[in-house]
C-alpha cells in the first residue's frame, strides 16, 4: 500500500512558492497580501486560520485576519475589493448564518477570490486542486479509471466533480440519496470522500487495487478524524491511500497560496 503523503509534496511546493514571492517583491516592491474574514468564533476555524498564517510567514505572504460580525461582512468585502494592497480575499467557512454563505462569497471580487468559490471565479478551489496534485505527485494513473466522489459540498465535492468532468473522467457522485452506496464504491477505482462523517468508508466498500483519498474532516471525542475507517489502513491490497494525518490538508493550504501568488502577479502585471 502506498501512502499519499501531502505534507511531503507541500514542502517542495512551498520552496518554489517562496522563490516566486521573493521575485514579485524584488520586481515590484510588493508583498502579496491575503485577507481572511473570520465571521464566527470556533476553535477549529482558529486552527485552520493559524495554519494559513504560518504558511504565509514561511513563503513571505502577509496574512491579515479580520475578525468581524457577519452583518459587517459585505461592507468589509467591498472595502477589501477596492484596496489595491490586498491580492486575495477568503471567507473562512462555516459562518454563523449559513443561508447567507453564497451571498457573502459572491461579494468577493473574482480577481481576488483565491478560494475559487465566487460565481465566475478564475481560480480553481484549493481542496480539489490539492487532490489532483496529490494524485499527480504520486503518479497515480487516471486514464480509463472510474472515480467516485462521496459528498457534494461547496468546498470539495461539487467543484471536484466539475473539475473531473471537465477533463472527461468517468465520475459518479455518491451522496445520501445514493442507493446501494457500497456497490457503487466497489465498482470504483478511485474513491474520494469529503463528507465529514467519521468512518463512513469501510472495508466492504473498497475492492483490491483501489485508490482512496480522504478529504473529510470531523471532530470526534476531541480528535480530528476523516471519512475513512481505521481498519482500511491495515489492508495491503489497496493501491494507495492518504494517511490519517498529512494527506490532502497540507496541499490544500499550498493550493490556496498558489492562487494568492497568481492573483498578486495579475494585479501587479507580473506576467
Amino acid at each position: 500500500m502506498k501512502l499519499l503523503n501531502g505534507r511531503e509534496l507541500a514542502g517542495y511546493i512551498k520552496e518554489r512558492q517562496a522563490k516566486q514571492v521573493r521575485g514579485i517583491t524584488q520586481a515590484h516592491g510588493v508583498v502579496p497580501v491575503l485577507a481572511i474574514l473570520k465571521l464566527k468564533e470556533d476553535s477549529v476555524i482558529d486552527t485552520y486560520i493559524g495554519l494559513k498564517q504560518r504558511y504565509g510567514d514561511d513563503i513571505g505572504v502577509r496574512v491579515e485576519v479580520i475578525d468581524i460580525s457577519q452583518s459587517e461582512a459585505l461592507d468589509k468585502i467591498e472595502e477589501l475589493n477596492n484596496d489595491e494592497s490586498i491580492h486575495g480575499i477568503i471567507v473562512q467557512l462555516p459562518i454563523e448564518d449559513s443561508e447567507q454563505t453564497n451571498e457573502i462569497l459572491n461579494a468577493v471580487s473574482v480577481q481576488k477570490d483565491v478560494d475559487g468559490l465566487a460565481q465566475g471565479s478564475p481560480f480553481d478551489p484549493a481542496t480539489p486542486t490539492a487532490i489532483m496534485w496529490l494524485l499527480a505527485g504520486y503518479n497515480i494513473d487516471l486514464s480509463g479509471k472510474k472515480f467516485a466522489v462521496v459528498g457534494k459540498g461547496l468546498l470539495v465535492g461539487a467543484p471536484l466533480i466539475r473539475m473531473l468532468k471537465s477533463s472527461d473522467y468517468d465520475v459518479t457522485l455518491v451522496d445520501t440519496s445514493t442507493e446501494n452506496m457500497s456497490q457503487v464504491l466497489q465498482k470504483s477505482d478511485i474513491i474520494i470522500s469529503a463528507t465529514g462523517v467519521p468512518g463512513l468508508i469501510t472495508n466492504e466498500m473498497v475492492t483490491p487495487g483501489a485508490v482512496i483519498i480522504d478529504a473529510g474532516v470531523a471532530v470526534q471525542s476531541g480528535r480530528t478524524v476523516g471519512d475513512v475507517a481505521p481498519e482500511l489502513y491495515e489492508r495491503e491490497d489497496i493501491a494507495a491511500i492518504t494517511p490519517q494525518k498529512g494527506g490532502v490538508g497540507p496541499l490544500t493550504v499550498s493550493a490556496l497560496f498558489e492562487n494568492v501568488i497568481k492573483s498578486a502577479r495579475r494585479l501587479t502585471k507580473d506576467d
